[in-house]
């Protein structure tokens, strides 16, 4: 691994999130952060059906349109997860320039953090990360620590 992270486990709950995007990396995201307790508000022009039920549903709010500088305001976290590089480049921006924390999907080294594969029992929260180089072995190493912890309930 070229820069390690460090493993931090942070409290989510209530914090507000800014996802920008509505497509299918936006939902992971958006469904490990509910998990958590975040607060997430999705800002896209169009949102795919699963974010559209979340929404009816009430667990997350939306606007549908298109993110415009300012938007990151006030958000504890922001979620860069467009179909446009310079659009998440710019969101990227945005929240430097404003201390916002930034994951950026497109762009690994404009990420503050990655997206762990996280394995959750009643007692632990494991997180497995590859850096941002192989997060399907990352995912191949979250079904063995499942099938390990289930043996050994």
């Amino acid at each position: 691994m070229e820069k390690p992270y460090f493993p931090m486990f942070v409290d989510l709950n209530g914090k507000k999130v800014l996802t920008a995007g509505g497509g299918r990396i936006a939902l992971r995201r958006v469904r490990t952060l509910l998990r958590f307790g975040a607060r997430i508000h999705v800002t896209a022009p169009d949102l795919c059906e699963e974010l559209a039920e979340l929404e009816d549903q009430g667990r997350i709010t939306a606007d549908r349109r298109e993110y415009r500088m300012g938007d990151a305001e006030g958000y504890d976290l922001v979620l860069a997860a467009t179909n446009s590089r310079a659009v998440n480049r710019m969101i990227w921006e945005e929240c430097r320039g404003r201390g916002v924390t930034v994951n950026v999907a497109d762009d690994k080294s404009l990420c503050d953090f990655y997206f762990p594969s996280v394995v959750m029992t009643e007692t632990a929260v494991i997180g497995i990360s590859s850096g941002g180089e192989d997060p399907s072995r990352a995912k191949e190493l979250r079904k063995k620590i499942q099938e390990f912890l289930h043996k050994y309930k």
